[in-house]
């Protein structure tokens, strides 16, 4: 009979045991603490995350506004190909009318005609 009553005793007091730890681990304020604690201890990492994030973020508008600043450049040399290819055609022909009129520039003189 004592093995028995020590039996009934023991699951008495190990049920008893169970139910206040299951209490005191599903107390809303327990809850709450947990909550608290996770945020603390997770809220400068997000933090850092953020600074980074935004750090990163004004990198990459820089070599996006880079990026496409030379791309303009680019197009605009691209399309100075046409001029360049008049002012060729312009100093070909120039060349080549000096050339059949069998004159050369000279210089003008210091002072204009009809001055002394």
């Amino acid at each position: 009979m004592e093995e028995a009553e020590m039996q009934l005793k023991v699951k008495k007091v190990t049920d008893k045991f169970t139910e206040s730890l299951y209490v005191l681990a599903n107390e809303p304020s327990v809850a709450l603490y947990r909550l608290q604690e996770h945020v603390r201890r997770s809220l400068p990492e997000l933090a850092q995350h953020k600074s980074d994030m935004q750090s990163w973020e004004e990198q990459s508008q820089g070599a996006i506004y880079t990026v496409e600043y030379a791309c303009s450049a680019v197009r605009s040399m691209a399309d100075s190909s046409v001029c360049f290819r008049s002012i060729d055609s312009l100093l070909r022909n120039s060349i080549a009318t000096r050339e059949r009129l069998g004159s050369t520039i000279t210089p003008q003189s210091k002072n204009p005609p009809g001055t002394s």
